[in-house]
């Protein structure tokens, strides 16, 4: 069975719609090197087809859009691996990744991207690059690295930082899910609809007056979505503890402000499990996700792409990622052995290392054309 399945539809105008499908409902959607590959060409192709008005991208069946990417083959990657980084594989996953991701976000054309249940990770990193981004009722978005050991990733480290009161940094911390109405309350979504209303709209696409120009016809499927009748949503978390939130990131290091998210009192369930989640995460993800948004602050999106390539080869090759998976996904016992075990252990020098960049095949760096 292909993991990744695409059609093209006519429209009533002469155009078509591309639509890209994740095929992997076993793994929630996950995104392998193939998928990345075989959704990269196709986007490409179709940015260039001149029949293809609009692009469609979403997952199978009702329990996820993409649950991130395939960290299992990455850990056996790692593992099989005993050379200076870039560890090849990983390299070309994350190169591949960011690649597609920085496509996304650039692309000509209105991309409509579906973002139903579980968008996680490198979920999300597809998700934020589309022109109308949709979310529904059971919709469960976040950027967990935190628990494996590696770190936001697939340009968070642009767009966490840009959400207000400090928001992006409390998830980038702490791994907490939201659900479709926060993601419209911190710009990371645009439209809520209801999941069943999927198939409708995707119908409604063959209908509409598109023109063959991307900004016409952006403006086409926006007046298409807002017509869409939007259901009540779920109550914010973001925007109920919006005060909260920045109160307990406001501090001005990073020990500082740990210490008053893992000193949360409260009774609050979700902000509750945002703490114990810091807690038991890697302190390594925690310093990271300080010194990368610290970093992006006047980086372009393409620049960020860049640093975060060089971090994500470079914890690779450092011990949190593969213990975080081992944990988490492979022995499945929970209990990870950090290295090193607390933030007040960890070093400047240990935080440089992750942002050394590595002697790349050829000299130059992946993402230098970006």
């Amino acid at each position: 069975m292909n993991d990744i399945l695409f059609k093209q539809v006519p429209t009533h105008t002469g155009h078509t719609i591309g639509f890209a499908q994740l095929n992997a409902e076993k793994s929630l959607n996950a995104l392998s090197l193939g998928m990345i590959r075989l959704l990269d060409a196709q986007l490409r192709t179709w940015a260039a087809d001149h029949d293809v008005a609009c692009v469609v991208l979403h997952g199978a069946g009702e329990k996820a859009f993409c649950a991130g990417g395939d960290v299992r083959s990455l850990y056996h990657a790692m593992k099989e691996y005993r050379g200076a980084p870039p560890n090849p594989d990983a390299a070309a996953f994350f190169n591949e990744e960011y690649r597609l991701d920085y496509l996304l976000h650039c692309y000509p054309k209105p991309l409509l991207v579906w973002g139903t249940g579980i968008v996680l990770g490198g979920g999300l990193g597809l998700m934020i690059g589309g022109s109308h981004r949709v979310v529904t009722e059971t919709s469960r978005i976040g950027m967990p690295e935190v628990t494996i050991g590696l770190f936001p990733d697939v340009g968070a480290s642009w767009f966490l930082r840009r959400m207000a009161r400090r928001a992006g940094l409390f998830l980038a911390l702490t791994g907490a899910h939201i659900n479709g109405h926060d993601a419209l309350v911190g710009g990371l979504a645009d439209y809520f609809l209801r999941s069943t209303d999927r198939e409708v709209v995707f119908s409604q696409l063959a209908d509409a007056a598109w023109t063959g120009a991307g900004g016409a016809d952006r403006q086409v499927l926006t007046a298409l979505l807002q017509a869409v009748r939007q259901p009540p949503m779920p109550a914010s978390n973001l925007q109920q503890h919006a005060a909260r939130i920045e109160a307990l990131c406001s501090g001005n290091s990073l020990k500082q402000v740990v210490a008053n998210i893992v000193g949360y009192s409260g009774d609050d369930a979700w902000l509750k499990r945002a703490s114990s989640t810091l807690a038991a995460g890697s302190p390594t993800t925690a310093a990271l996700s300080w010194e990368l948004q610290r970093r992006a602050q006047s980086m372009s999106l393409a620049d960020v792409f860049r640093m975060e390539l060089i971090v994500a080869v470079q914890c690779c090759a450092h011990p949190d990622l593969g213990e975080g998976v081992r944990a988490l996904l492979i022995d499945k016992d929970n209990a990870p052995r950090w290295t090193p075990r607390t933030l007040d252990e960890i070093t400047p020098a240990w935080i440089e290392e992750h942002f050394a960049e590595p002697t790349w095949p050829g000299g130059k760096h992946p993402l230098a054309d970006l």
